[in-house]
């Protein structure tokens, strides 16, 4: 078994041997302490993702424990369990880096759905400091940050297609890393140590983009005052990323085309050929098929661009990435404020990946650097988040739903949806709901909610 490894540490033997039963069987590797000195000689001998502990035990008690543990590994996430719950103490164990504080009597349910949240914070975070250690060792190279099947298969294409000299064409929306991509294949190619540089083609007219792509010679135009070369010429030997290709005037694609088939450029107001050595690669947001088809694009230039094609897709389609891209931006964001941040709240978490992030990675960055410049705690909440997503966090109404629920459904989703906010606690749930505990476990059992 090669699971995640928790401690248990109590000093009741069959609260002890409850626990451990119940997380074994979630695949959790288990290991049990009957007070904190055992426990510390267990967490110095060997490994462990969380400890849970009791808090009131003899001799150290459990907020000693979580001192200790902290001045240890801080990275190590405590779960303080207690059966004599006050605001004062919650508040100690915070403050001392807890990450939950849990109240007994606690379901099986709820303390399982802790240390799988707990865990998985520990785990992104090793996985930012591996990727900060990457960057530290490499720090040249692009840091293409995701988890997803999708991210990795993209990474894996741009390595492989990197070691071959052919152009590629890079789709998806905007904000996704199409120029982060082509700065990867540059990396890992042949060319990597001669120039990589990158050119809008729709962020320039089309006089100044021939222009910046051919260069001039001196006294072609007014203020022509010296030779310039273009990026076509300046980035030979090298790779020239062409973003938003899909914009680029027809009769721009015209002397594109010309300058990949002769592998030579003529500057602007000159007749000799400049012969180049250059990589392309290009990136677009919009169908290239459908403007072929329209005849805003020309067919010949599609294919010469596009030998090799990548689709990175957008963020909403590959939410599991949001969690490590948020916790590195905010890692970075925090290095270059001078800030010491951990997290983000499991509230502010849920709101991120709630959100469609129409800006994808780009806006996902850029929220990130807003929270840290409004936070004052260690922990992003979401009241750092910007209102137009923060006020997103409301339950609501499927209303492209056609089919419509009846009051009794309504009432059992939202109960569910406010179990899930809280983790899973009934104490809190039924405060929230404004009734007793006893009345939402006779309303769970009687309509079978899973709880």
């Amino acid at each position: 078994m090669d699971g995640p490894r928790i401690l248990i540490v109590d000093d009741d033997e069959i609260a002890r041997k409850n626990l451990i039963r119940i997380l074994s069987k979630e695949g959790y590797q288990t290991d049990g302490a009957g007070n904190g000195n055992d426990a510390l000689h267990l967490l110095s001998t060997d490994t462990f993702d969380l400890v849970i502990t009791d808090l009131v035990m003899a001799g150290m008690t459990g907020l000693d424990l979580l001192s200790k543990i902290k001045q240890l590994d801080p990275e190590i996430e405590v779960i303080v369990v207690t059966a004599y719950a006050s605001i004062s103490t919650a508040i100690e164990a915070t403050k001392k880096g807890a990450y939950h504080y849990l109240e007994k009597p606690f379901r099986p349910e709820e303390v399982k759905h802790l240390a799988g949240q707990a865990i998985e914070k520990g785990r992104l975070r090793r996985k930012v400091r591996e990727l900060e250690s990457r960057v530290g060792e490499h720090p040249k190279e692009p840091a293409f940050i995701g988890e997803s099947k999708e991210i990795q298969e993209v990474i894996r294409v741009s390595r492989q297609v990197a070691k071959t000299d052919c152009n590629v064409l890079i789709t998806g929306e905007s904000g996704t890393g199409k120029e982060l991509a082509a700065s990867l294949i540059h990396y890992h190619s042949p060319r990597r140590n001669s120039k990589f540089l990158a050119v809008n083609c729709g962020a320039f007219t089309e006089e100044l983009l021939a222009n910046e792509l051919f260069g001039h010679e001196k006294g072609a135009f007014t203020g022509a005052i010296t030779q310039k070369a273009g990026l076509l010429e300046a980035a030979s030997g090298g790779t020239l990323f062409l973003d938003e290709i899909g914009d680029m005037p027809l009769s721009m694609q015209v002397k594109m085309m010309r300058a990949i088939e002769e592998q030579e450029v003529i500057r602007v107001g000159g007749h000799q050929p400049v012969p180049i050595d250059v990589r392309i690669i290009s990136a677009t947001n919009k169908d290239l098929k459908k403007a072929v088809g329209a005849g805003i694009f020309r067919q010949d230039l599609y294919f010469r661009l596009n030998v090799i094609s990548i689709f990175i897709p957008s963020l909403r389609e590959r939410k599991q990435d949001i969690p490590l891209l948020a916790q590195f931006f905010l890692s970075q964001a925090g290095i270059k404020t001078g800030k010491k941040f951990k997290r983000f709240s499991d509230p502010a978490m849920k709101v991120l990946l709630d959100y469609d992030f129409p800006g994808n990675v780009r806006e996902l960055e850029n929220i990130v650097e807003r929270a840290v410049a409004m936070a004052y705690d260690e922990e992003i909440q979401i009241k750092d988040l910007p209102p137009d997503i923060s006020e997103m966090e409301v339950f609501s109404f499927d209303q492209a739903d056609s089919n419509l629920k009846t009051l009794q459904e309504i009432k059992d989703d939202y109960i569910r949806w406010v179990l899930n906010r809280v983790g899973r606690n009934r104490t809190k749930a039924a405060k929230l709901l404004g009734i007793d505990r006893a009345s939402l476990w006779r309303h769970l059992r009687r309509h079978e909610i899973e709880d």
